[in-house]
């Protein structure tokens, strides 16, 4: 066996192979949420003309409340970048996708580990411990932020859906007549909350396979070897 295909061999082991789809996850995860940009539109016209459009952009970190209404004109003379969306989810987005980030950059890291430093990292105490617990933590937080980041994209699409009619002033004083328009797919966005819980799976059973390097699991070598070398005692004693 050649010394490529002995360091593969770590990734060939589901303590490895389950933090390389870890690894993919994280990407996932915060490139759904992080790269989304999209605009929700209104039709808007006075006494019967034409309808205009009214657009406003959004985007991560979804602080809507900075998002400003566009116009080509001015439509029944209404100045709409005064105007903004309702809501700031710019917590609940930035907690998911820094974790994300962290998680990806930890998954790296410990890949490196486990192909390059095997011996060491098998031999160790500390290492395979300090692996365990934040492999605990990570699942707990993947539960928290998954959770927080699903309830600001329920808020999210409330807030730039057919509602925003109701919300803005212009639309409540005549003789303007507001309709919704449209609002961008947020599916990618729903794709990043099923990575996010996908990502609690994977941790939460990788704690088993971290826990199995653990001293907690394995007896340490010194108890082994004393375990092995001693001779029996003669029966009767």
């Amino acid at each position: 066996m050649s010394a490529f295909q002995m360091n593969l061999v770590p990734l060939q082991e589901p303590l490895g192979f389950i933090k390389v789809l870890e690894w993919i996850a994280a990407i996932f995860s915060f490139a759904t949420c992080g790269g989304f940009k999209g605009k929700t539109e209104i039709l808007v016209s006075c006494n019967g003309t034409k309808n205009e459009t009214v657009t406003a952009t959004f985007g991560y970190p979804f602080r809507l409340n900075q998002a400003s209404f566009q116009s080509p004109s001015s439509v029944c003379g209404v100045d709409w970048k005064r105007h903004v969306l309702i809501g700031d989810y710019s917590s609940s987005a930035q907690f998911y996708v820094t974790f994300a980030v962290f998680v990806f950059l930890y998954c790296i890291a410990t890949l490196l580990l486990y192909v390059g430093y095997t011996n060491l990292y098998r031999d160790s105490r500390k290492l395979p411990m300090t692996d365990f617990v934040v492999t605990v933590v990570a699942t707990f937080l993947w539960l928290v932020s998954t959770s927080a980041w699903a309830k600001a994209l329920t808020d999210i699409k409330v807030a730039t859906g057919p509602r925003i009619v109701q919300e803005l002033l212009p639309c409540k004083q005549s003789p303007t007549a507001c309709h919704f328009g449209s609002v961008t797919s947020m599916g990618s966005l729903n794709v990043s909350v099923i990575f996010g819980f996908l990502n609690m799976i994977l941790w939460g059973g990788n704690a088993w396979f971290v826990y199995k390097e653990t001293s907690l699991h394995s007896p340490s070598n010194t108890s082994g070897s004393h375990g092995q070398g001693g001779a029996a005692p003669p029966p009767g004693i």
